[in-house]
């Protein structure tokens, strides 16, 4: 999961702008540092996003510097999504799991290091499965 992101010279610092998440506003000392505390600032809004039940915007701007997210957030991300498409809560999720819902949270808080065969019983009962591809370093 990458999202396009725009750098801007703003004084000494960088400033991140990202088109498909508007609240994801961020800067740096410099580009790397930017780009760091860019993957942070989507982590932040989407969070945002899920907590108000709303969808989250998918990647689909372009741009010349991307920040892919975590694999682990980019699957917890992916979770969330499928629950919403198939219109399924979390407590009917955690129904379904045969477990308590502070579980079901924790799966899909962003900050939580969760197992990843946790994650894929909780595609498993949405009838969903994942699978993992890897790529030569950009």
């Amino acid at each position: 999961m990458r999202y396009a992101v725009t750098l801007t010279k703003d004084g000494d610092a960088i400033s991140v702008r990202v088109p498909d998440i508007p609240e994801a506003l961020t800067y740096g000392q410099d580009r790397d540092d930017a780009l760091a505390r860019a993957a942070d600032a989507i982590e932040t809004a989407i969070m945002g996003y899920m907590a108000a039940r709303e969808d989250i915007p998918a990647p689909k701007a372009k741009g010349r510097a991307y920040v892919a997210l975590p694999a682990l957030s980019a699957a917890k991300i992916e979770l969330y999504s499928a629950m919403r498409a198939g219109g399924v809560g979390k407590a009917a999720l955690a129904r379904r799991l045969g477990v308590a819902l502070p579980q079901v949270d924790r799966l899909l808080d962003l900050r939580h290091a969760s197992r990843l065969d946790a994650i894929e019983r909780a595609f498993a009962a949405l009838g969903k499965s994942i699978s993992i591809a890897v790529s030569d370093a950009a």
